[in-house]
């Protein structure tokens, strides 16, 4: 499961890009509680959603040339540089390159082989998001990419990440944990995207899931604040009630109402 006991290769912070952080800030307030606080004057117009005094995700405007609205979660990493330069090696991308952040950490943006962009945080003073697994924070990220194989091979490479299979209604689900870290850890998975119609034209990305206790008000709400709902509603057993959304920006996220772990 996705915890604040971060280890490396696990996503310890997520962040949305939005053409209107003042709108996105609004519906994302109306549908989680969150509230935006600046990160100050030298932050270029960053900040961070909290939800009772914790962080839980930043978010920033965006303008042209910055590419489009979307979620990028990003995983720990102990070398941020040279997890750039493994990317790199294993056919993927650096597209912002390695930098300091105000003694806060160091980040980046990668691309993997299919082009999907995720980003490395190596921790300084703030280690990650302050919660994680609770209603209202991220739980779960699910990587959409023509190939499982070869995304596979490119996270082992870059990030330490093992995969293994779990059955599943209809199939075989592909986990995702830490190097070493055992299915206790698993904190996301990936599905082709043959196999899901409702994201094959979307294109390959890393989907975040968001916690929450009703994921059928979830939905309701995100519509009357002018989301929109990409697939209803779903019950999944041993799994949870999920739905995909998206702001209304375009935003891609999904919510779950995950059923307790059993024993």
């Amino acid at each position: 499961m996705l915890t604040t006991r971060f280890v490396n290769g696990a996503p310890n912070w997520i962040d949305v890009g939005s053409p209107d952080i003042d709108g996105a800030t609004s519906f994302y307030g109306g549908l989680f509680g969150w509230e935006f606080r600046s990160a100050g004057p030298d932050a270029g117009g960053y900040g961070f959603f909290q939800l009772d005094g914790r962080t839980v995700a930043g978010g920033m405007q965006t303008g042209p040339g910055q590419g489009p609205p979307a979620w990028t979660v990003y995983f720990q990493s102990e070398d941020a540089q040279a997890t750039a330069e493994a990317a790199e090696q294993a056919h993927g991308e650096v597209l912002f390159q390695p930098t300091d952040v105000m003694g806060q950490g160091r980040m980046a943006v990668l691309a993997d082989r299919a082009g999907v962009r995720f980003g490395i945080w190596q921790p300084g003073r703030t280690r990650g998001v302050d919660v994680a697994n609770e209603p209202g924070a991220l739980c779960w990220v699910e990587l959409y990419t023509p190939d499982i194989a070869a995304a596979a091979a490119f996270y082992r490479r870059v990030l330490g990440l093992e995969t293994s299979g779990v059955p599943f209604p209809g199939g075989t689900y592909t986990c995702v944990n830490p190097d070493g870290a055992g299915e206790d850890a698993m904190f996301g998975g990936m599905v082709a995207l043959a196999d899901d119609p409702s994201e094959k034209e979307s294109g390959p990305y890393w989907l975040p899931y968001f916690e929450v206790e009703d994921t059928d008000a979830v939905v309701e709400q995100a519509q009357r604040l002018g989301g929109t709902v990409r697939m209803p509603a779903t019950t999944l057993e041993g799994v949870g009630r999920m739905a995909k959304l998206a702001d209304p920006y375009g935003v891609r996220f999904a919510v779950i109402r995950s059923e307790p772990a059993q024993g």
